[in-house]
């Protein structure tokens, strides 16, 4: 079974409609492989993907299904990195849906919105060209003011988001990897998770020619097998409560001599608040505040979390004057 720890937020921090404070404890599985020069993760959402997608009801149920997907692709590749701040995927297409986002902090809270095209068709595709049509995707790296973005752009090539993201890194960063994402909704609730290898440098030492062809075609031979194993692992297992992701990984590479390192964990980490929107406002005009009021009340929503927040108009500062710099 997954660990689950949940709090429930102070009188003070607890924000409209029960924004759960959740973390799964080992929802990610970290491991090499000792007979090839291979890294992986194995990710398990466990109860966030239902905390998450459950909040975007109002999403068509095949871009939810392609939310999961995008939490579990990013909590991977962000616990891979060593920074501090948040790893993105942001995806814009002429596609249903007009924008894709998801995101996981360094220290694993994961967050995802997405916004459909006004003209949208019904019913939808369920594949992830037909949402996301012709566009890029992108890849971000933030760590913070005063310093600089890091951030990789690809187009759109795949049939689904598996294939788009092994697009990204082998075109982008030139590197070897093998993504298999996968979602689910089911009477149990929502399920995501995912499966990332990656090829590490190859460590081999230098000989003659002969013996380096021969050394490099074994490293390759070997890449590819770790590859069709990863290929056999099915949703069923994945998300079975009875089945370790120990077990799990020693089952599919086993043979590849695993090497498991400390389980990391994941949480629902929207980080908007109440101090944040307010700043947001007072960097409008007076007469733009007056605008946005109805009724004496200024109303804002958090794509992530979907939670509401009002404000009395006469409590806000008068807002800038005229003239000065507006919202940032």
């Amino acid at each position: 079974m997954t660990p689950v720890t949940e709090t429930t937020p102070s009188t003070e921090a607890r924000r409209p409609h029960d924004v759960p404070d959740l973390t799964v404890a080992h929802a990610i599985t970290p491991f090499h492989l000792g007979h090839v020069p291979v890294r992986g993760r194995l990710i398990t959402l466990g109860p966030l993907a239902g905390a998450i997608l459950s909040r975007h009801d109002g999403l068509p149920e095949p871009v939810r299904l392609l939310g999961g997907q995008a939490l579990a692709l990013v909590a991977a590749m962000a616990t891979a990195l060593k920074f501090k701040g948040s790893f993105s995927l942001q995806v814009k297409g002429d596609g249903p849906v007009s924008l894709f986002l998801a995101d996981c902090t360094d220290t694993g809270e994961l967050r995802f919105t997405a916004r459909m095209a006004e003209d949208h068709p019904t019913p939808l595709p369920d594949d992830a060209p037909g949402l996301l049509g012709k566009g890029y995707m992108a890849f971000t790296v933030d760590q913070g003011p005063n310093t600089e973005l890091y951030q990789g752009i690809v187009g759109l090539e795949g049939k689904d988001l598996s294939e788009m993201a092994v697009h990204y890194f082998q075109t982008s960063e030139q590197h070897d990897c093998a993504i298999h994402l996968f979602s689910r909704h089911t009477e149990a609730g929502w399920q995501a998770g995912a499966l990332v290898l990656e090829r590490l440098p190859d460590s081999t030492p230098l000989v003659d020619n002969d013996d380096q062809k021969h050394a490099e075609a074994t490293i390759q031979d070997l890449w590819e097998t770790a590859r069709t194993f990863g290929q056999t692992l099915a949703a069923d297992e994945l998300f079975d409560p009875s089945i370790s992701p120990a077990t799990l990984i020693t089952r599919l590479f086993g043979t590849l001599g695993v090497e498991l390192a400390p389980a990391r964990p994941l949480s629902f980490g929207c980080r908007c608040s109440r101090t944040r929107l307010q700043s947001v406002l007072e960097r409008f005009s007076r007469d733009d505040l007056d605008h946005m009021a109805q009724d004496g009340v200024i109303s804002m929503e958090c794509h992530f979390c979907n939670t509401a927040f009002t404000f009395d108009r006469d409590s806000l500062p008068a807002g800038r004057a005229e003239g000065t710099a507006g919202p940032s």
